[in-house]
């Protein structure tokens, strides 16, 4: 056999990706559109069934709306990110709202705390976009108390938010050998990432409806404010960037249920509820 046809494929550079992904993340100002997303954090903390006085970790927690939730619900919380910004909107609004919480930069896939020390550890729509995801999970279950709880919402590869990903990558191809984000999304990676460290894993696919003027508008405050989409537009020309815009009202036009003009756009995703071994 030839060298060139045993050769093994190039390793990924995953810390260079990490940048890079840091980078689109602290483009913008993804905390306008992170705050609609809010009821994704009520939601997934009924279905985890928190407890006042439980040690929370919400891991890539954005500017808090799954952080805010928790205290609301009288929980000593812990909220971190690797975009410094992020965290200093989420304290503002938990300054706001009155919630003492611990707000400290930190890595999803290298978290700064001991084994099991925390009784809940929570990630929305955060954690399924690391590089590495096999140490992300990980990560997650090391801090995570024996018997306690890891909590989930995950894009799924159908979703409106599945399928914008896939439509970047048409225009922006993802570095060769990193795994789709919205794997998370399905139960069978899910098994794979936690299966070892589970004693159970119950997923409930929900819906969170985007509500915006109309479709134009949707791609106005994208691009402006969600990192990876203003990444995409600033790195295309104006005749991709038309073809691009063109892709997007159409995968709206698809899957838009509001009948007047404005933007009513279901986007599935899993909500997860991941008991730890004891």
């Amino acid at each position: 056999m030839s060298a060139v046809a045993s050769a093994s494929p190039p390793a990924v550079d995953l810390a260079a990706v990490k940048t890079r992904q840091q980078a689109a993340w602290s483009t913008g100002n993804y905390a306008v559109v992170g705050t609609t997303l809010q009821i994704v954090g009520e939601n997934l903390c009924e279905a985890l069934d928190l407890r006042a006085g439980s040690r929370v970790l919400d891991v890539a927690a954005g500017n808090g709306n799954a952080t805010l939730a928790a205290a609301r619900r009288w929980c000593e919380v812990t909220s971190t990110d690797y975009v410094a910004a992020l965290l200093e909107s989420g304290r503002a609004r938990a300054q706001a709202e009155g919630h003492a919480i611990r707000f400290q930069e930190a890595d999803a896939e290298n978290l700064p705390f001991p084994d099991a020390s925390f009784d809940v550890v929570m990630s929305t729509f955060g954690v399924m976009f690391t590089p590495n995801q096999d140490r992300a999970a990980s990560e997650l279950a090391r801090v995570c108390k024996p018997g306690g709880k890891i909590g989930l919402a995950n894009w799924t590869p159908e979703s409106f938010i599945g399928q914008l990903f896939k439509t970047i990558a048409r225009y922006i191809p993802p570095a060769s050998g990193v795994r789709s984000p919205a794997l998370w999304g399905t139960s069978a990676r899910l098994d794979e990432l936690f299966g070892n460290t589970a004693q159970q894993i119950r997923t409930t696919g929900r819906e969170f409806a985007f509500r915006y003027r109309s479709p134009s508008h949707w791609i106005e405050v994208f691009r402006t404010y969600y990192g990876p989409m203003n990444k995409t537009f600033g790195a295309l020309d104006a005749d991709k960037q038309a073809a691009f815009t063109q892709d997007l009202l159409a995968l709206m036009e698809s899957r838009n249920r509001s009948g007047d003009g404005t933007l009513v756009l279901p986007s599935e995703y899993l909500e997860v509820v991941i008991e730890r071994t004891r």
